[in-house]
């Protein structure tokens, strides 16, 4: 065998090598996901809004209370939680997610779904993504890890907020269950952090819909715009009472079931209905995002 053809067989070799894709491969195809996400200028101002949310909400309570009134006027309006604030700041974090779950939050999971496909196939680098040993398959579970990886993270950031502001505007200590029982504030913590889970999991089943819709199209911002609109639909469809028979299988109809947390003892027939829902949701336009995507004519 000539020099020539040596060398030949070597790049060939080292060139199958590099295309078989490792574990230790995809975790750094995962890592790079989340850093061009989270590096995105779009993606700072995202969590910079979700993270003004409850600095407003606590301000407005502190100038509201400041003559010694109750927070939504005693009659119960404005948020879950809020008429508890000025007796404990950890209720911020109660309201800060109830007021951010119906748009702030699925609307900032609808643009990073949406653009997931969508925007590398405007970009042109969608192509040279698959050149990479990925696979359409490992791709999409990629992106959807991502996404999810930005739920959990928008989510937390809410939370970490509205504790901030809420320990600096406010007292601290033992918390007053819905239930009227009290526990500690040690306990509220766990139980804000478990609130601040279920939350980041309602959201499974939006990501599935933006994912699916990314696949559809080749323009970021038509994914992005159709993923939000449908968001905005079905929260008015949840609205409407004569549709009330339709209802409970709407992916935002139990989202506020993370207030049953706060009992005591905890209520779970709600929560465990939303992650049911919210896992078949991820089940059928996950499959529905791979079938799409499988089969799409990558040109960009």
């Amino acid at each position: 065998m000539s020099r020539a053809e040596v060398e030949a067989e070597a790049v060939r070799v080292e060139d199958t090598a590099v295309r078989k894709p490792s574990p230790l491969w995809t975790f750094g195809l995962f890592r790079s996901e989340l850093l061009t996400t989270f590096r995105r200028w779009r993606t700072i101002a995202l969590l910079a809004v979700l993270a003004a949310v409850p600095i407003l909400i606590g301000i407005a309570i502190k100038i509201e209370t400041r003559d010694g009134s109750t927070a939504g006027g005693g009659g119960g309006e404005g948020p879950a939680f809020i008429s508890q604030i000025t007796n404990n700041g950890l209720f911020l974090v109660f309201t800060a997610l109830a007021a951010t779950l119906p748009f702030f939050l699925p609307m900032a999971i609808g643009v990073i779904a949406g653009d997931a496909i969508a925007g590398e196939a405007n970009a042109g680098t969608l192509r040279y993504l698959l050149v990479a040993p990925a696979g359409r398959t490992r791709l999409l579970l990629t992106k959807y890890a991502t996404t999810m990886t930005f739920c959990l993270v928008a989510t937390l950031v809410v939370a970490l907020s509205a504790l901030t502001v809420g320990a600096l505007l406010f007292p601290l200590g033992e918390l007053t269950t819905i239930s009227g029982t009290r526990i500690s504030f040690t306990e509220g913590l766990g139980r804000a952090l478990l609130i601040a889970l279920v939350v980041a999991a309602s959201l499974i089943g939006v990501a599935a819909l933006g994912l699916f819709v990314s696949t559809l199209t080749n323009s970021g911002i038509a994914a992005m715009a159709t993923t939000v609109g449908l968001l905005i639909t079905i929260q008015i469809l949840d609205q409407i009472p004569q549709l009330h028979a339709l209802q409970p299988y709407f992916f935002s109809h139990y989202w506020l079931s993370f207030a049953d947390l706060m009992r005591d003892p905890v209520y779970w027939d709600d929560l465990v209905r939303n992650l049911g829902l919210q896992g078949l949701y991820a089940a059928v336009f996950g499959s529905a995002a791979w079938a799409r995507f499988a089969a799409k004519d990558i040109t960009a």
